[in-house]
């Protein structure tokens, strides 16, 4: 925190380190000065033994100072060991192996340019005491979160916004214009939370405070050529390409590491590439984790038999059922802080559990190659509304190839088909890949009360914020552009992604998101990517000799957990009631009663099966913001002490003030 009037008070402090111990328990500390305090929760996984934050240099090179820049940092600098050597030919001088004390001199030697020379995933706060500024800053994508708000006189950081609540003065109340973009495009949109008076620091991109100033700058952003003047243009030289950066950056994320490091199998090729990247460069037994469901409509156990099987992994998996779902829904919630229109995140909070329960602080998952590498139906069906405008007759023969997983299939249906592809079609509208996507989501909104409705809006501000060279990118780079700015960061990354692995005190590492694999990426043509409708075909082709052709060439199946069979088919667990009670609807103040228990009664007759998408949607919707209701902006303040040992550095003990003093407690 950074206080404009007194030193930050320490309690605070204590109470903000506690809210989050479930991100870092292996011990805590804070730093504090007449002016900031820096708290950190730790997950030890690098320089176990030295790695304690909030940490400083020993040495400034280029001012002889000593201690004045100071930093709290959440995530991996996986460059570090480089980045570690080429400082200390510039003369700084290291205490520590921890990629924590590289930030430190990376700041003092390359100020904000440091962030571009990282590779990683990080959330992270600087003070440097020299010129009083305060920098926060997170990684590319968004691979860890960073929310701020401001209040009494002080502005208040941390990872996860339960922290921020540990302090009496923010307000407990829903965002509607966060709510809304929720509500349409699945997520909140950095620097939008869905609470009120809270920001987001954005992804790839810093905020610096000083003298009352606060100044946003982007460092990186995702990016493509023009359609047709790629200079990348070889198949075979690409897909080599993508394979040695892909091997390269799946290494890193291995080996950097001083804990051991395990594996998710999903079934599908990304975690295949990635595990079979890491059983190619290990003599050490692999352990994978797989998720399974009770369900056969959502289960992969065997593709996932098959690659544990071929690569002689020790194998685990958790099988997942509908009441499962339902009874950790509240704990889902909880975590991942905003509301949710599927269950998918519960089964992935079950799989981290079984993971932390076998010995593993670290996985290595195959999230972002679908945004990064063109995996998703909706970049298909972008390539096939862009034919739609230029040949109708084309584009109703393509949409034959989509959907070979799914029980109703477009290609079953002509008249839907047409209506589907053909709607709000214009050849200058830059998100037309998302129109159908963002009209369906949106009529979620029907359930709000009035008073809560935003005027909207959610999906002209991204689209505003697309840059001007976007016109000039394929149709499917743009929906790139759209889902990496949108659903990435927002959701796969955030509710289904660090929030269910922290939640289990487990960090997610992500090769595909490497910033030179994604660089490549979104160098290639697009029909590199999707070469006719055959999604992810560079990757296919990269590794169609360590993928097993099963797994290789089976249609593409998203990932999906029961929704509304969840909490009615095997029996509706009391909390149910409890969120959608009247008094309970009418205390949030969010949803329609009437809707809602109109909504409730069908999924009760139909034991949730049988619902279309939307009222699905509805239904989790309802359930996971009622839950936020009650389980964070109604429920009392944790009062949870920081993990031990409590490590204090408190220059405010100091007579100068200027040099910190270091107790340990624990």
């Amino acid at each position: 925190m950074l206080s404009s009037t007194e030193a930050p008070d320490p309690a605070l402090v204590r109470d903000m380190l506690g809210a989050l111990a479930h991100r870092g328990p292996d011990g805590s500390g804070y730093y504090r000065d007449e002016r900031v305090a820096l708290g950190h929760t730790r997950l030890a996984i690098v320089d176990t033994v030295g790695g304690t934050q909030p940490m400083t240099g020993r040495s400034c090179r280029s001012s002889g100072e000593s201690e004045q820049v100071w930093v709290t940092f959440n995530g991996e600098i996986f460059n570090h060991v480089e980045l570690a050597a080429q400082l200390r030919s510039r003369g700084h001088v290291f205490d520590t192996r921890s990629d924590t004390e590289v930030i430190v001199h990376a700041w003092e030697e390359w100020g904000p340019g440091c962030f571009e020379r990282f590779n990683g995933q990080w959330a992270l706060a600087i003070w440097d005491r020299r010129t009083g500024t305060l920098v926060l800053s997170r990684d590319r994508f968004g691979v860890r979160p960073l929310f701020y708000t401001r209040a009494a006189g002080q502005l208040l950081f941390a990872s996860e916004v339960k922290a921020l609540y540990a302090s009496p003065d923010v307000p407990r109340e829903l965002d509607p214009a966060g709510l809304d973009q929720v509500l349409t495009l699945w997520s909140a949109v950095a620097p939008r939370t869905v609470f009120r008076d809270i920001a987001q620091v954005p992804p790839g991109a810093y905020l610096s405070f000083r003298d009352g100033v606060e100044v946003e700058r982007r460092y990186w952003a995702p990016s493509f050529p023009p359609a047709g003047a790629e200079e990348l243009t070889d198949l075979e030289a690409n897909a080599e390409a993508l394979r040695t950066t892909l091997m390269a950056a799946t290494r890193l994320r291995f080996e950097r590491s001083d804990v051991p490091v395990a594996a998710y199998l999903s079934g599908g090729i990304d975690s295949a590439v990635t595990a079979g990247a890491i059983a190619g460069f290990t003599s050490a037994p692999l352990h994978t984790f797989s998720l399974r469901f009770a369900e056969a409509e959502f289960d992969e156990g065997g593709f996932q038999a098959l690659m544990a099987e071929r690569l002689g992994t020790v194998h685990h998996d958790v099988v997942v059922s509908e009441r499962d779902i339902a009874d950790v829904f509240p704990q889902v919630v909880r975590h991942a802080e905003s509301p949710l229109l599927r269950t998918a995140p519960a089964p992935m909070f079950l799989l981290s559990r079984l993971v932390r329960e076998a010995g593993f602080k670290v996985v290595v998952t195959g999230e972002g190659a679908d945004e990064v590498l063109g995996g998703y139906d909706i970049f298909r069906e972008a390539k096939i509304r862009d034919l739609w405008l230029r040949d109708p007759a084309a584009a109703e023969a393509a949409v034959e190839q989509l959907y070979p997983w799914m029980h109703r299939s477009p290609n079953q249906a002509p008249a839907f088909a047409r209506s589907f592809f053909s709607r709000n079609l214009s050849a200058d509208d830059l998100a037309m890949s998302h129109r159908p996507r963002w009209d369906s989501t949106a009529v979620l909104a029907s359930m709000l009360r009035p008073e809560i409705r935003s005027v909207g809006g959610s999906a002209a501000g991204v689209v505003d914020a697309m840059p001007a060279s976007a016109a000039s990118w394929d149709p499917v780079a743009r929906a790139q552009w759209l889902e990496m700015t949108t659903l990435l960061p927002g959701y796969i990354l955030a509710s289904q992604g660090d929030r269910m692995l922290m939640g289990n005190s487990v960090e997610g590492r992500f090769p595909f998101l490497d910033p030179h694999v994604a660089e490549l990426a979104g160098r290639v043509p697009a029909e590199h990517k999707i070469h006719g409708m055959d999604e992810k075909h560079l990757l296919k082709r990269a590794f169609a000799d360590l993928v097993p052709e099963e797994i290789l060439r089976r249609p593409k199946q998203p990932y999906r957990a029961p929704d509304a069979a969840a909490f009615f088919a095997g029996g509706t667990p009391d909390w149910v009631f409890d969120v959608t009670s009247g008094s309970a609807l009418e205390a949030a103040g969010v949803f329609r009663p009437d809707l809602v228990q109109r909504l409730l009664e069908k999924a009760r007759r139909t034991g949730g099966r049988g619902l279309g998408n939307t009222d699905n949607m509805r239904l989790v919707a309802v359930l996971s913001t009622q839950l936020l209701h009650s389980e964070l902006l109604t429920a009392p303040t944790s009062s949870a002490a920081p993990p031990a040992p409590l490590t204090v550095f408190d220059t405010t003990l100091e007579t100068t003030g200027l040099e910190p003093t270091g107790r340990t407690s624990g």
